[in-house]
């Protein structure tokens, strides 16, 4: 059986916010071209994770956007190649 999981953290943050902190974690002063919204784009989408947590008792470890950004950026600039290279 197959069934669909969020892993959220149920807290929202904005595409700006997100940015802000890439920025800031990374250091990098990246350009970032705005559009308006598309059809159908909800105006607030936060992810819960409380499905997955009744069906399998799963808890999040990391749930601090800063150390997940730090996290990934750190394993990624080490990574230059990608998964790949790592094997």
């Amino acid at each position: 059986e197959s069934q669909y999981f969020n892993l959220g953290t149920q807290n929202g943050m904005s595409v700006r916010e997100m940015i802000a902190v890439a920025k800031e974690v990374t250091g990098c002063d990246f350009t970032v071209e705005e559009g308006p919204r598309r059809p159908g784009d909800p105006a607030i989408l936060i992810a819960s994770s409380d499905k997955i947590r009744q069906v399998t008792g799963w808890v999040p470890t990391h749930s601090d956007v800063k150390n997940i950004i730090a996290d990934a950026w750190k394993w990624h600039y080490s990574h230059p190649e990608g998964y790949e290279h790592t094997k």
